[in-house]
């Protein structure tokens, strides 16, 4: 993988990457598809002339079942066959163990199928450059041999000179691969396991016709092993069950001593070299292994799989776990990505595949040792290989790391989901815009009692300014709308505001402002928001409202028990410029509320205890509030009605204390209209 940060190669675009592919393999084709899918360009580059997959059979477990189909691709539409047992014999043909895998199967999402490779790479390279589908068809060069790559400026130089250039290279070209030499720690030489395998097909009719062999192969979807003491033959079916692929695992250097030639992957053999080296086993195993093509058959060493990690072919999970990388490729450079940021991408990758490639490997080499080294169980990694998913894996860990990259981002429960959107940014971290936002703002101020209102102060660092029993407290109701957080909608509040505090902080500073112990609100979503990230006392309720030309009705109430009845009468309008716009007199330089969230198995103790503190000046900063116009009431009043418990069961305790607080008289009451919403954001936590 090479990346290039740098846009004057002229191959960057905002709107998709130029991305190259070097080998067009199953995990080249397979990334291809994911990268179209994201909205990239994709071009590969394959040696080959055909750019056809050779080798025979491969599993389709469970967890690239389920990247193919995100692919549109459906096992079963290109002749999969179902694996429905496995049964494993000795070298002398005596059963040792036979798994109806009917049930077992029912736990995993997606089927476990057996693919001709070659016809899933053909439906790969159908979908890959299909003019159908989404995205841009992928270019696929053939007879284009990658001699050497750049991974500073992401270009590809082919075998006749030419040289192509994108903003990222991905190398799919296999075991012998030109790509990995040229990553840190990449020149690394694939050397042998000691042990080789031949591999062939056999038509699943050839075997059942005789009458020694037919009894192997007259279950559908059935894998067999015999094991040897240091070899085994492994069979299975693929296309539609009309075809038995065959791995005769073995130790190397009998092969070698035979005729297979030292330090070649793909060697044709003759099958008396084959049979030689099984020799051995039972002979109706012998029967069966004869039933192959001397022209076609093969001899592999056991190092397979990708330019990134081969596999040893004893857990059928490397052709899967290509796919898997090409899944997890398509979630790191997904749409919109630029190029400028594929390095870090890249980086995402291989820490997002490394843990899990590694243990399939090993769990691979496990299962590949002798049966003098360690009993040997086909089914023993089954859960560990089968039990993922490599798209949500990927997604996950993507949106985790995009998460802790924007610290500021809020959370608030549940937080099993991630952050959540809010008034004052989006799910991304980017401010919203509260100036196009509209405000409607009733209030009515009056005078009432100070030694009853000071019983509301949830500490005692709280205290009103002025020594008198006299004191001053507003409810005000506000209609917000046109908020971009809800979609261009709005919603309603109503609170107390009491006027003339003082919070005296432990270093003796002293701040001034009004303390709200109530707001009702009509949604849910700031109702949470404000609780959890600025503090703030909200409950619900409901608030309607009738406005006519010169009056101002407010109503709340819980689930049609009416509480509340707010009423502003005779109502003038005045020049803005001459009221002030905020709650509060001259000395009020903010909002006091106040934090409190329980323990959790442990009633009456907090978690969370503490004021906060939205200062005027601050909030006026973030998002100016500009008045349009002010009307003035001549006449108000309001009615609390605490009704009962059965009325208010939740809401009774709050709106009988405040139906306790008396109207010695109504100072004044105004509708103001507006637009600028603050967001809050400046709300601070003080002591």
């Amino acid at each position: 993988m090479s990346t290039n940060g740098h846009a004057a190669n002229g191959a960057s675009h905002a709107e998709h990457l130029t991305v190259i592919i070097v080998g067009a393999g199953i995990a080249g084709l397979s990334a291809a598809i994911f990268l179209r899918q994201q909205g990239h360009k994709v071009t590969m580059l394959e040696s080959s002339r055909f750019a056809n997959e050779v080798g025979a059979a491969l599993h389709i477990a469970p967890n690239s079942n389920g990247l193919l189909k995100r692919m549109g691709i459906r096992a079963e539409d290109i002749n999969g066959t179902l694996m429905r047992s496995v049964t494993e014999y000795n070298e002398a043909n005596v059963l040792s163990r036979d798994v109806d895998l009917t049930q077992a199967n029912k736990i995993w999402q997606h089927d476990w199928t057996l693919l001709h490779r070659v016809h899933l790479h053909e439906e790969l390279k159908r979908r890959a450059t299909s003019p159908d589908g989404p995205g841009f068809p992928v270019e696929l060069r053939t007879s284009s041999r990658v001699i050497d790559v750049d991974p500073a400026t992401a270009t590809a130089t082919l075998e006749g000179g030419e040289q192509v250039v994108g903003d990222v290279v991905l190398g799919g070209d296999g075991v012998k691969s030109v790509t990995r030499s040229k990553i840190p720690g990449g020149d690394v030489k694939p050397k042998p396991s000691g042990k080789s395998a031949f591999r062939f097909l056999v038509p699943r009719q050839v075997a059942l016709d005789d009458p020694v062999t037919k009894d192997f192969v007259s279950r559908d979807g059935q894998l067999i092993i015999w094991y040897g003491e240091d070899r085994r033959v492994v069979m299975y079916p693929c296309d539609a069950n009309r075809q038995l692929n065959f791995v005769c695992i073995h130790p190397r250097d009998e092969s070698l001593s035979i005729g297979a030639a030292e330090g070649e992957w793909n060697t044709s053999v003759g099958k008396s070299c084959l049979l030689e080296v099984f020799k051995n086993f039972h002979p109706s195993v012998l029967a069966l292994l004869d039933k192959a093509e001397a022209d076609s058959l093969k001899v592999k060493l056991a190092l397979l799989g990708d330019a990134a990690h081969p596999f040893l072919p004893h857990q059928g999970q490397g052709g899967g776990c290509a796919i898997e990388d090409a899944a997890s490729l398509g979630v790191v450079l997904q749409r919109g990505v630029q190029p400028e940021e594929v390095p870090e991408r890249l980086r995402l990758f291989e820490k997002f595949r490394m843990e899990r490639a590694h243990q399939v490997q090993e769990y691979s080499r496990l299962a590949g040792l002798d049966l003098s080294e360690r009993k040997l169980d086909m089914m023993e990694y089954t859960n560990y290989n089968f039990g993922h998913d490599e798209w949500d894996y990927s997604s996950n860990a993507f949106r985790r790391w995009d998460w802790a990259r924007k610290p500021h981002l809020y959370w608030r429960m549940p937080v099993s989901f991630g952050p959540m959107p809010g008034p004052r940014q989006t799910f991304e971290g980017v401010p919203r815009n509260a100036l196009d936002s509209t405000f409607t703002t009733a209030s009515i101020k009056f005078k009432t009692s100070r030694t009853l209102l000071q019983n509301l102060f949830p500490s005692s660092s709280f205290r009103f300014k002025s020594p008198g029993t006299v004191a001053y407290a507003s409810f005000s109701q506000t209609t917000l709308n046109k908020m971009e957080w809800l979609g261009g909608s709005g919603y309603r509040h109503i609170g107390l505001y009491i006027h003339g505090v003082e919070f005296v902080q432990k270093s003796g500073e002293v701040l001034h402002g009004t303390f709200m112990p109530i707001l009702f609100e009509s949604l849910t979503d700031p109702i949470v928001s404000g609780r959890e990230e600025l503090g703030m006392p909200k409950l619900y309720c409901s608030v309607d409202l009738w406005r006519r030309k010169d009056s101002f009705r407010i109503q709340t109430g819980w689930q049609g028990a009416t509480f509340g009845n707010f009423l502003l009468e005779g109502l003038q309008e005045v020049d803005p410029a001459a009221d002030k716009g905020t709650i509060g007199g001259e000395d009020d330089d903010g909002i006091f509320a106040y934090k409190y969230i329980p323990r959790v198995g442990d009633r009456g103790k907090a978690d969370v205890e503490h004021a906060t503190f939205v200062p005027h000046a601050q909030e006026a900063h973030v998002v100016p509030s500009t008045v349009s116009k002010v009307y003035k009431a001549t006449k108000a009043s309001f009615e609390l009605d605490p009704l009962d418990w059965e009325s208010l069961p939740t809401l009774h305790h709050v709106v009988s204390r405040l139906a306790e607080i008396p109207v010695y008289e109504v100072i004044s009451a105004k509708l103001v209209e507006g637009t600028g919403v603050p967001d809050v954001s400046s709300a601070r936590r003080i002591d």
